[in-house]
């Protein structure tokens, strides 16, 4: 029976350089994809390339790419990764440029088509109203301060990309799961309407597209037990051409992979479980099976399909104003009522400077900053306690007001305050994320390619 077998390089922009090393080592993989895009990670990089037009796309995937692509050209490892963000074009020139460095001949294929910024007015007379899908919200409210509008892709362009002979494919804002998709479709030989197979196809790529968190990080479920966390291996799905998957990852690495790992990752970031949404189809998970298989290897079936709708999500980007943090610490005794004490004298500041905060937020770090309200309990009497307060405001000039007003708790405030952080009081843009949907038919993928030839 065909089989094809996925590691995964990266579950985020920032995950571990060396993730995708074992895998490509000693991993046996025919692919290793990599996700890097979250909602506002779009809105990051289109700044950026806002600033520079040679930026835009996540430049950690050159440094893994310098230290894994020898290894994947002598075994045939392809790459897909999401990695382009707002810019694949410029990301391709820089991953043509280092296999030329190393003497690799190699096809790059860039698929775009999902950066609707430009087009925003154009699609609105066509009909698209992109009222906000999570509270009605129309566009208006927000359309003056627009960052960034990128549509959701699926895995059809990244096929295309791997039928012509890409050994690395780019993308911008594809689905996350298409990424894993993509390769058992091409391989596999499944079908547009093999709803069955494409929702198996989504499942285990679901479940693998976080990386570490499958296989042992972040596991709820007895993480005392999970061994080497420091060396942990980033799964694995061999995938078999009837729609069923083994989840493991590469011998001799650390972590866990089973029964437990991969029923909490399937659960992980979905809404309804009968009725996962995708570019590709429509994924029923509730009749999934899952059963351990033998050390580090667990067996996944049983994902139905129905056929996906006729609208694609976009992720667009606003800026929604500023915001800055401060801290200061406070030690025992009467800790906690020190910080809110030091915390009222703010408030009360925040009215005497004619700060304008459209939010203030506090939290008291060591007591209450993780579970909230359900912490309070008047008997707590922790040995420190650290005070965090931050600030929304419309304007920078607002949020720049915070700054001078921490240093001077330390003494004109309760005693024992130290290690106030001024290095978190530099105000940020805020990002807000606006979801919309738009019809399929406004959305036309391209692929570019690129080559290396030495």
């Amino acid at each position: 029976m065909k089989k094809v077998r996925i590691g995964t390089g990266s579950g985020y922009w920032g995950d571990r350089f060396d993730a995708a090393d074992t895998l490509a080592a000693k991993g046996n993989v025919d692919y290793i994809a990599f996700d890097y895009l979250a909602e506002l990670t779009m809105s990051i990089m289109q700044k950026q390339k806002n600033k520079d037009p040679k930026k835009g796309y996540a430049t950690d995937f050159l440094s893994v790419l310098k230290r894994i692509l020898p290894e994947c050209k002598k075994k045939g490892i392809k790459l897909i990764a999401s990695a382009g963000g707002v810019n694949p074009e410029a990301l391709g020139d820089e991953i043509v440029s280092i296999a030329k460095g190393m003497g690799i001949n190699l096809k790059v294929a860039l698929v775009t088509g999902d950066n609707i910024l430009d087009r925003l007015d154009e699609l609105e007379k066509k009909g698209c109203t992109f009222l906000n899908m999570e509270n009605g919200e129309p566009f208006s409210s927000v359309k003056g301060k627009i960052t960034n509008a990128n549509v959701y892709l699926g895995a059809e362009p990244i096929v295309e990309a791997l039928k012509n002979g890409a050994e690395i494919v780019i993308t911008g804002r594809n689905t996350d799961t298409s990424l894993f998709l993509a390769p058992m479709i091409y391989e596999l030989g499944w079908k547009s309407r093999d709803y069955d197979l494409l929702a198996n196809g989504i499942c285990f790529g679901h479940i693998i597209e976080c990386g570490g968190q499958v296989s042992g990080g972040n596991f709820t479920g007895g993480w005392e037990n999970v061994h080497d966390l420091a060396n942990l291996g980033w799964p694995i799905a061999e995938v078999y051409e009837n729609g069923t998957a083994i989840i493991t990852k590469p011998e001799e690495t650390g972590g866990l992979v089973s029964s437990a790992t991969v029923k909490e990752e399937l659960l992980y970031e979905i809404g309804d479980p009968t009725s996962y949404i995708t570019p590709d189809v429509i994924a029923d998970f509730s009749q999934v099976y899952i059963e351990d298989a033998g050390v580090n290897k667990v067996k996944v079936s049983g994902a139905k399909g129905t056929p996906p709708p006729e609208t694609l999500k976009v992720s667009i980007g606003y800026a929604d104003g500023f915001k800055a943090f401060a801290e200061i610490s406070y030690a025992w005794p009467k800790a906690l009522k020190k910080a809110k004490i030091a915390d009222k004298i703010l408030r009360e500041r925040f009215k005497i400077i004619e700060l304008e905060a459209e939010e203030i937020w506090t939290e008291f770090i060591g007591y209450n900053s993780i579970l909230g309200p359900i912490s309070e309990k008047e008997a707590l009497e922790p040995e420190e306690v650290r005070l965090r307060i931050g600030i929304r405001t419309k304007s920078l000039a607002e949020a720049q007001k915070l700054a001078p007003e921490v240093p001077c708790l330390v003494t004109c405030g309760p005693p024992n305050g130290s290690g106030y952080n001024l290095g978190r009081i530099t105000p940020q843009e805020i990002l807000a994320y606006w979801p919309a949907l738009m019809s399929k038919s406004y959305v036309k993928p391209d692929v570019i390619y690129k080559e290396s030839k030495v």
